[in-house]
């Protein structure tokens, strides 16, 4: 989640291996067509046959972090960007979209085991994760600290942390945020882990914490709809979040990118962002595993 909950990328790649032979392949070509071979092509164009023949683009999430991916209040109906742009690039594929609520340290598991064809999930696109997926890069955001309403302990930046409790969600890019600053600590931090970010904002309102750290448009909602928080400004580790497709299926991540320079061409890219206040996250462009898609 800059950052969202970090998949345990050693545990992907068994996967990867012992998955080898399972899954969906692509119909591209190994390194993928990118954009100058695709011209003259529409999304719809570019889709895989294998998935073609399904008529449907079956995507993953992890709920949990509005306005990223949640639940419509008072029903198990996902939405938010992830799941409204995933609808948006369905639409454009000619595909009928699904989508699935799963655990977040599954989704790129789950990837690779065919479950599913893209995840989308406030995911950061890292070095270690692109060695078992590709990203179509979406979204920019980091990591933001927040603390209790008035800041009662005066922090300011990472320094601060420093022999403070601090609640970091399980498995996150934010946790590793949060590991990194308590090598450089004198005096060290102690580091409870939460299940997701909303958990973590209870040990927050307990006491049992002081501050949390959060990718920035989620850390800001909680504190507009709550009331009960501060967002300091400053954001750590930003980078792009990806829709990340199983390295194999360049035919179809092909197909994604062709998808959202569509949107980002027609508007519907920036709909969707603006929808949910988070416009100045977008993209200014197609990109692949954080490079212009060329």
């Amino acid at each position: 989640m800059a950052n969202r909950l970090f998949v345990a990328i050693a545990g992907a790649l068994v996967v990867s291996a012992l998955a080898g032979g399972c899954g969906r392949s692509s119909s591209g070509t190994t390194a993928g067509e990118g954009a100058a071979a695709t011209a003259g092509k529409s999304a719809k164009d570019l889709v895989p046959e294998a998935v073609r023949k399904t008529g449907e683009l079956r995507v993953a999430t992890s709920e949990g972090y509005p306005p990223m991916e949640m639940y419509k209040k008072g029903t198990q109906e996902l939405t938010g960007v992830d799941p409204d742009l995933g609808a948006a690039i369905a639409e454009k594929l000619g595909l009928k979209f699904t989508i699935t609520n799963a655990a977040f340290d599954g989704l790129i598991p789950g990837l690779q085991g065919g479950r599913w064809d893209i995840v989308m999930s406030s995911m950061s696109d890292t070095e270690e994760r692109r060695g078992a997926v590709d990203f179509v890069d979406y979204f920019n955001a980091g990591g933001a600290i927040m603390v209790k309403k008035g800041n009662p302990e005066g922090i300011k930046t990472l320094d601060d942390l420093c022999g403070k409790t601090v609640v970091l969600a399980k498995g996150s890019s934010n946790l590793a945020i949060g590991e990194r600053q308590n090598e450089k600590c004198a005096t060290k931090m102690k580091i409870m882990q939460s299940e997701d970010a909303p958990t973590g904002l209870l040990s927050l309102d307990s006491g049992r914490a002081v501050a949390t750290i959060v990718d920035s448009p989620v850390a800001h909602m909680y504190a507009n709809d709550t009331g009960n928080y501060e967002v300091l400004s400053e954001q750590y580790d930003a980078g792009p979040w990806g829709i990340a497709i199983d390295k194999r299926n360049t035919g179809l991540r092909d197909a994604v990118a062709k998808a959202m320079g569509e949107l980002q061409a027609d508007g519907g890219y920036k709909a969707v962002l603006d929808e949910y206040g988070v416009g100045a996250n977008a993209v200014p462009e197609v990109m692949v595993n954080t490079a212009p898609w060329k």
